[in-house]
């Protein structure tokens, strides 16, 4: 999908907010002053004076405006390493101005839902762009924050999308493998299906959200055929680094969201997230009414959150 963005001013804005009176949206992205849906294009004005066009018609769109605005320009990130463990995988200094392909994931301490692994490819001409989408670190974002970010952001940037379900997961940990080796082969075949969808466009490196140490992390990938990078990093709080490892955390939180949804509506009441004693509440219940082998569809049965499920199904069903 094509897109362009102008940098505008407050009273240009209120004129094209008039022009595309007719063709408005009820719901605004976060920071926006107005959304639009004119043929074959979005059109989404933003308060620091960017404007957005979308799609097909973006180009065209964007050109009634051209001459009243000027092309907004990346704006160049720092960054600074300096909160993170340092080893020679660590990213340069000017990692925040790269072409990366940024990988992240979510799930691993949900007792219920899977485990999501996105990996993104974010250019440097479009890091402005993604900043002025509301790309962040997942963590300071509520779901429906991220569900609209997402929304947007899966059109503008390439990326790809794995997603280990808890019979699978269940399967893998019973054999014996760890919840760090999954991680290491789901993030290593994501970064490769994305190489793949680019080609023959090359990142100037790929970026990871370490979860182990680098040796550690490369040596869950013995056996495998690695992907291959002109430069691999590998740093904890990566998505407050590069704004790819974001828009990963953000893409894959997104898959997280509407996979839970679809184990609630499974299930037949709601499913909360996280591993709390609400988890535990909802865990009996799913017994109480699917029986126990419901635990190895819905949940990550190693878990302690199991023992304490059960603890409270006797206690609350079998009195």
């Amino acid at each position: 999908m094509s897109h362009v963005v102008l940098l505008t001013n407050p009273a240009q804005i209120k004129a094209m907010q008039v022009h595309y009176s007719s063709s408005l949206a009820t719901k605004l992205p976060p920071g926006s002053i107005f959304s639009a849906k004119p043929p074959l294009c979005t059109v989404t004005a933003y308060k620091s004076g960017k404007v957005l066009f979308q799609g097909k018609n973006a180009e065209l769109e964007a050109g009634k405006w051209q001459q009243a605005a000027t092309a907004a320009a990346p704006k160049k990130k720092t960054t600074s390493t300096a909160s993170v463990n340092v080893h020679r995988y660590s990213p340069p200094a000017n990692i925040g101005t790269m072409s990366v392909i940024g990988s992240d994931e979510v799930g691993t301490g949900d007792y219920f839902g899977p485990i999501t692994v996105v990996a993104v490819y974010a250019k440097k001409e479009q890091l402005a762009l993604l900043k002025e989408l509301g790309v962040q670190d997942s963590k300071n974002l509520k779901d429906p924050q991220i569900i609209e970010i997402a929304k947007q952001i899966k059109d503008v940037v390439p990326f790809s999308l794995l997603t280990c379900d808890n019979p699978k997961y269940n399967t893998l940990q019973a054999q014996g493998m760890s919840q760090g080796k999954m991680k290491a082969l789901l993030h290593n075949q994501a970064i490769k299906l994305l190489m793949q969808k680019i080609q023959p466009e090359q990142a100037e490196a790929v970026l990871i959200d370490q979860f182990a140490q680098p040796d550690v992390f490369f040596n869950y990938l013995k056996g495998q055929e690695r992907f291959q990078a002109n430069a691999t990093y590998l740093c904890t709080k990566a998505e407050g680094i590069h704004l790819g490892v974001a828009a990963a955390s953000i893409l894959a939180r997104y898959a997280f969201v509407k996979r839970f949804d679809l184990l609630s509506e499974k299930a037949g009441f709601k499913i909360p997230k996280g591993a709390g004693f609400a988890v535990d509440e909802a865990a009996a219940r799913l017994i109480h009414e699917k029986g126990m082998d419901s635990l190895h569809e819905f949940t990550k049965t190693h878990f302690a959150n199991t023992e304490k499920a059960k603890r409270l199904y006797q206690q609350k069903y079998h009195k």
